[in-house]
């Protein structure tokens, strides 16, 4: 349910989170459980499900959070990061609200993760 996901009332403020950055589609926030040194969350103000539910009508939305992540990139001094999306709870997927998770500051291959 849209009023009840978490993410959503983050981005009306119900909940407070600290903003990393924001944009007019896409709030930026810190993981809670963060996987490396930097994690953050890329979250389209639209509830959009998953990858899936992406419509024709997001298209400015999804350019955004790309455009967010180029941003976020140019802080690191490397840009080396990782873009990782989770579709579906057999994939991963915990809360059913879009979102991207970027993650830099560790090579996350290293710990044994591959494709």
């Amino acid at each position: 349910m849209v009023g009840a996901c978490i993410f959503c009332r983050i981005i009306r403020g119900e909940i407070r989170s600290p903003i990393v950055q924001e944009s007019e589609h896409v709030l930026v926030i810190s993981d809670i459980a963060p996987k490396a040194p930097i994690h953050y969350l890329i979250l389209p103000k639209k509830h959009i499900e998953n990858m899936a539910s992406i419509t024709t009508a997001d298209k400015d939305i999804c350019w955004a959070m790309w455009d967010m992540a180029q941003r976020l990139s140019k802080d690191l001094p490397d840009q080396a990061f990782n873009v990782i999306v989770n579709n579906g709870a057999a994939a991963g997927q915990s809360v059913f609200h879009l979102h991207w998770h970027f993650i830099a500051g560790k090579n996350i291959y290293s710990s044994g993760f591959s494709l």
